[in-house]
C-alpha cells in the first residue's frame, strides 16, 4: 500500500473525518521521518502533533489535510518549500512524481544540442525518499581481523588535510557538512561612534551638565562617553572559471555559513563578468540559496577576466560596499586570460579601499609554487596575507590568521623574489 492510496486532488473519495489508525497513522510517522532527514527540526512531539491534526480535519479534502500537516511540522518560512515538495511527492501527486523520477534518467537532448529543463528539486528530499542502505553485517566465513589502530588518523582527520580537488562525492558531501558548521571570526574595530561608559578618554558634557543640573549645586562626578567596538564589514570576491571550479562550489557553502552567522557580509562572483550572490546566499536553506545562485550567474567555469571584473568592482561596488574598514577576501588563483592587463592598477585601488586584503590561492597547495604567471606578479605587490584555500585545514588556518593583527608586505619576501 502506497503512502498517500486513495488520496486525490481534490480529496478521498468518500472518505469520512477518522482517526489516524491503521496503515494511515504509520504513513503519517514515516512521512515526520522523511522531513526529519531532509533537515527540518521535527520530533516525536511534532510527530503526535500531526496525528492529532489529522484526527481533527478528517480525509475529506486533501487542501485542508495539507494545510493541517503544515501548521505544525513547519515553523520556519524557508522549510515550507521543502514541506511542499516533500508532501506532493510523498502523497503521491503523479506529475510531480513523474519528474522526480525523470530526474534520476539521463538527460534528454533537443535537436538543438540543449538539454530538456529538469525539475529543481532540493537534494536532501531526493536522498530522505530513498530508502535506508541496509548494513554490512559480517559473514560467517569471514575471518577475524584484528587492527592496531593507535598510529591511524581518524576519517575526520583524513578529510581536514585531503585535498577538495582529490575527493570522491561521499567524502565531498561530508566536508559540506563541515564547511556549513565552520565560522569565522573577526576580530572588533573601534568606530567612530561613542557610548556612554562608567570610565573612557572624553567627557560626555551633555550628560555632565544634566548631573549638575540635578545635583541643585552640589558636586557631581564626570560622565565619561568610550568609542564602540564593532565587527568589520567582509567582502569575498571568488573566481569561478574552469579552474577554480571545484574549489568554488565547496566554497560556497562555507560562504553560505558565514553569510548567515553574521551581518554586513557581502559575497560577488567573478568569471568573466561580476555577480552579486548575497542576497541569494541569505536563504537559509543551502539547498534552495545555490540553487538561486545556479540561476542568477552565467559564466560558470568559463575564462578568467581577473582585470576586468575588479575594475568593475572598484566602479560599482568599492564605495559601498567597502567602508568602516571592511576586509576583502580575493579566492583566485590568479590565472588571468587576458595575461594581467590592467590588473595591478584594479588590484592596488582594491587595496587601498580596504583596510586588510587577503588572497585565498589553491595553487599553495604545492610546496614548489613560484610567483611566475603575470597575473599573480601583477596582484601580490598589494595583498596583506597570501595563503592557500584547497582543504577544510586551510579554512581553518584562515580563521587564525585573521584574528592575529596585520602586516602589510610581510609575505613579499617570500613570492615576489621569483
Amino acid at each position: 500500500m502506497t503512502p498517500a492510496a486513495g488520496i486525490e486532488s481534490g480529496g478521498l473519495a468518500g472518505a469520512t473525518p477518522l482517526a489516524p489508525k491503521g496503515r494511515l497513522a504509520e504513513n503519517v510517522v514515516h512521512f515526520v521521518r522523511v522531513l526529519r532527514v531532509a533537515g527540518l527540526p521535527v520530533g516525536p512531539a511534532r510527530t503526535l502533533a500531526a496525528l492529532d491534526a489529522v484526527e481533527a480535519v478528517g480525509l475529506a479534502n486533501r487542501e485542508d489535510f495539507r494545510a493541517a500537516l503544515a501548521a505544525v511540522l513547519v515553523s520556519r518560512h524557508e522549510h515550507l518549500p521543502i514541506f511542499e515538495t516533500a508532501f506532493d511527492l510523498f502523497w503521491r501527486n503523479p506529475k510531480l512524481l513523474e519528474k522526480f523520477i525523470a530526474s534520476l534518467l539521463p538527460k534528454v537532448f533537443r535537436r538543438g544540442g540543449e538539454p530538456s529543463p529538469d525539475p529543481e528539486l532540493p537534494a536532501r528530499i531526493a536522498q530522505a525518499m530513498l530508502p535506508p542502505a541496509e548494513p554490512d553485517l559480517p559473514r560467517e566465513d569471514d575471518d577475524e581481523i584484528d587492527v592496531d589502530a593507535a598510529f591511524t588518523m581518524s576519517p575526520r582527520e583524513v578529510l581536514q588535510h585531503k585535498d577538495f580537488e582529490t575527493m570522491t562525492t561521499a567524502e565531498l558531501a561530508a566536508v559540506r557538512v563541515l564547511l556549513r558548521k565552520l565560522r569565522l571570526p573577526l576580530p572588533e574595530l573601534p568606530t567612530r561612534r561613542t557610548r556612554p561608559s562608567s570610565r573612557g578618554h572624553r567627557v560626555d558634557l551633555r550628560a555632565t551638565l544634566r548631573r549638575a543640573t540635578g545635583a541643585a549645586g552640589s558636586l557631581s562626578p564626570l560622565a565619561w562617553r568610550m568609542r564602540q567596538r564593532r565587527t568589520p564589514p567582509l567582502v569575498v570576491l571568488c573566481d569561478i572559471s574552469g579552474s577554480m571550479d571545484r574549489y568554488a562550489r565547496m566554497l560556497l557553502h562555507f560562504l553560505h555559513a558565514i553569510t548567515n552567522d553574521r551581518d554586513r557580509v557581502h559575497v560577488l562572483l567573478f568569471g568573466t563578468q561580476l555577480t552579486n550572490i548575497t542576497r541569494h546566499l541569505k536563504h537559509r536553506d543551502v539547498d534552495v540559496a545555490l540553487s538561486k545562485v545556479s540561476s542568477a550567474v552565467s559564466d560558470w567555469a568559463g575564462g578568467t577576466r581577473i582585470g576586468a571584473c575588479l575594475e568593475e568592482f572598484n566602479r560599482r561596488w568599492s564605495r559601498r560596499l567597502l567602508g568602516q574598514n571592511a576586509v576583502v577576501l580575493l579566492i583566485t588563483d590568479g590565472l588571468d586570460a587576458e595575461g594581467g592587463a590592467g590588473l595591478a592598477t584594479q588590484a592596488e585601488r582594491l587595496h587601498k579601499s580596504c583596510r586588510r586584503l587577503v588572497w585565498l590561492n589553491p595553487l599553495l597547495r604545492y610546496e614548489g609554487f613560484e610567483a611566475r604567471p603575470a597575473g599573480i606578479k601583477a596582484m601580490l605587490p598589494h595583498v596583506d596575507d597570501f595563503l592557500p584555500v584547497h582543504n577544510f585545514e586551510s579554512l581553518t588556518q584562515l580563521a587564525a590568521a585573521l584574528e592575529r593583527p596585520q602586516a602589510r608586505g610581510r609575505i613579499l619576501a617570500k613570492h615576489v623574489q621569483h
